[in-house]
């Protein structure tokens, strides 16, 4: 029998339980131990998912030596200082997406992890259900050909206040790195780091960003278009257009069903790939996987490729300007490219041929 690889999260929030709630669909997963700001919230989380250890205080859970590998749910300000509580404490970690703030801080984290020998991965979850390896495996076979134009958006209409953490510059609020961060992944995922990218921002009231149209140029005149939003609601869809014909990923792109694949001269073909619970468990079991393997990265979700999403997003605000409370200028470091992989070419990610 498969020994079981013992969990804890940081993090009590909507993410964390659906997270925690996905994880019972694995048998060799067990749940230990939460950490929260406060003792009877860590408590209550515990009650809801049968935790036997329950702590007020993150560096608790750090040290609990019953633990294997946490996930952090928290707000993605904190990642930086959570991960790296962990990765100081020998603990393996999947830090929810967006890594980080910014590539300075994911240079650290995984300069940290590296230092140690410690696995560490960003749970870009969608990245892992099944309709995406569907996806990638119809690209390599090149069914569509090759790809020319991919455009994806993702988008929300939302009335929050001034006081939530979206609207919150200090909070990291924003549309880029809360919900664009998924149609940035995908793309960066078949197509790499663009090599030159435009942008135009809105800003809301408080100074976060709320809608943005991204434009990404690749060598031999590939093109990707992206836009986000929590000002509107958009379809939700990715498209990739190739010499041969297109797919579409249907709504809703951070957690998809179903792909449509229509060839040139062909009717549209539907492709079901549906994923059972919330489709968390998906990047869980990859992390167990890892670190039955000694691992102490993903090949579905690099280190390289966690960083280079980092950066395509430093660049993108730095051509609006925007920095978040606490940034230095000068804080897109480039230097953990050169450390993150001995390779650096396109499409590096699942769909790499």
């Amino acid at each position: 029998m498969t020994q079981s690889i013992r969990w804890g999260i940081i993090g009590t929030g909507i993410i964390a339980r659906k997270f925690a709630a996905d994880l019972q669909l694995l048998p060799d997963a067990q749940l230990t131990a939460v950490g929260s700001r406060s003792q009877s919230t860590a408590r209550e989380f515990g009650r809801l998912f049968n935790i036997p250890s329950c702590y007020g205080r993150y560096e608790e859970l750090a040290a609990d030596s019953q633990v294997d590998v946490i996930y952090i749910a928290a707000p993605h300000v904190f990642h930086f200082e959570n991960t790296m509580l962990c990765l100081k404490n020998g603990k393996a970690v999947l830090c929810e997406k967006p890594f980080s703030i910014n590539a300075q801080q994911a240079e650290i984290m995984i300069n940290c992890a590296r230092e140690k020998n410690l696995f560490l991965m960003e749970a870009m979850w969608t990245r892992f259900l099944p309709v995406i390896t569907r996806l990638c495996q119809l690209l390599d076979e090149k069914i569509i050909g090759d790809i020319k134009f991919v455009t994806a958006n993702l988008g929300f209409k939302t009335d929050f206040g001034p006081e939530h953490r979206l609207m919150s510059l200090k909070l990291g609020g924003g549309a880029l790195l809360d919900i664009g961060v998924y149609p940035i992944s995908l793309t960066s995922m078949l197509l790499g780091v663009p090599d030159t990218l435009t942008s135009m921002v809105q800003y809301a009231a408080t100074g976060v960003d709320e809608q943005a149209a991204i434009l990404f140029k690749y060598a031999n005149n590939v093109l990707a278009a992206i836009h986000t939003s929590i000002k509107v609601q958009t379809s939700n869809e990715m498209l990739v257009v190739g010499t041969k014909g297109q797919i579409n990923l249907d709504a809703p792109l951070y957690r998809p069903g179903k792909l449509t694949l229509q060839l040139e001269g062909q009717s549209k073909q539907e492709i079901m790939a549906p994923c059972t619970g919330g489709g968390y468990q998906y990047q869980a079991a990859e992390v167990m996987l890892c670190l039955r393997e000694g691992k102490t990265e993903s090949r579905i979700m690099s280190l390289a490729d966690t960083f280079s999403v980092m950066q395509i997003m430093d660049r993108i605000r730095a051509q609006w300007g925007l920095k978040y409370p606490g940034e230095a200028d000068g804080c897109h470091s480039l230097s953990a490219a050169r450390q993150a992989s001995p390779r650096h070419r396109r499409g590096r990610g699942i769909c790499a041929s």
